[in-house]
Parts: structure tokens; sequence; C-alpha cells
């Protein structure tokens, strides 16, 4: 599943059927792992974000994300979020994605993580410009361990454009 189909997904109370609002965002780990989601809200002058931890999301499909109960949301201070998919200082949406020896290969345009794997990221697809988009479709680039998030770019081994697929 890529994390772009998440965004807008209703998200209901498994307890009692009720919706408590939809995905935002995405929050994730620096060791590539999903660590919650963002519900929309009211944030008008205030630094404190509404979030459900990943270990409270019983299931999630194509239509709708199920939470626990209402009392999974929590809410988080914004500056202690590590890394978010779509939105923010430090998203991953848009970072290019450079080689330890100085090749830009493109840049994130999505996020795939593997539902029975649960929460861990498992590639990232990868844009190289709307005309080679159109020509010869995004490439998707497989997880490896030794992919890091910088402040303004994502840093993969060297060779990692080979392993496009």
């Amino acid at each position: 599943m890529k994390l772009q189909e998440m965004i807008g997904l209703a998200v209901f109370d498994l307890s009692n059927g009720k919706q408590v609002g939809k995905v935002l965002d995405i929050l994730l780990n620096e060791d590539w792992s999903i660590s919650g989601i963002q519900l929309e809200g009211k944030k008008l002058f205030s630094s404190n974000i509404k979030a459900v931890l990943w270990e409270d999301v019983i299931a999630y499909g194509e239509d709708a994300v199920m939470i626990r109960s209402q009392q999974a949301i929590r809410k988080w201070k914004a500056e202690n979020i590590q890394l978010t998919y779509l939105d923010g200082s430090s998203k991953l949406k848009e970072l290019p994605v450079l080689t330890r020896d100085g090749v830009t290969i493109g840049f994130v345009s999505d996020v795939y993580f593997d539902q029975e794997k649960g929460n861990t990221i498992t590639g990232i697809e990868i844009s190289d410009g709307f005309i080679s988009d159109l020509m010869e479709g995004r490439k998707v680039l497989p997880y490896v361990p030794e992919m890091t998030v910088g402040e303004n770019v994502i840093m993969v081994p060297p060779g990692s454009e080979q392993r496009l697929e």
C-alpha cells in the first residue's frame, strides 16, 4: 500500500463505530517505520496535533482506518514529531534522493509499506520529473537499511539507480 492512499481516509472508533476524523498525514520514525497517523483538526494558533499511535490502529484498508477507541487519540506537540510523509518541516514527499557518491536519482513521490509486515516501509516511489514520469513511469527504489533521511535529502547507497524497479 502507498502512504498517499491513506491520506483522506475516514478514521473510525472500532468500539462504537463512530467516525472520529480523517487521516491528514502519516507520522514516521527515522528507522523507516510508521509511528502513527495525524488526524485533521483545527489548529489555529495551536502547536498541538491530533494523532493516533500506530499500535492503536487495528485495521486499515482502501476505504477506512479503524482505531481501538477514541481514547487512542492523543494531542502531540508538533515539535516532537520526527518525520511526516506529506506536510511539515521534516516531510519525505518531494525530498530529493541522492546517492552517497553524488548522483541525484529523483524526488520522493510516494512511500510504500507492506500491510502484512505492519508498519515497515518497503520502498520509495521516485519521480524524475513530469515528462520522464509520462514517458517512462515512476520507479520504485526498494528499502535498504543504508537509506538515511537528512535535513534536505534522502541519502542512498552508491549504485542505487540500478536497483530502481
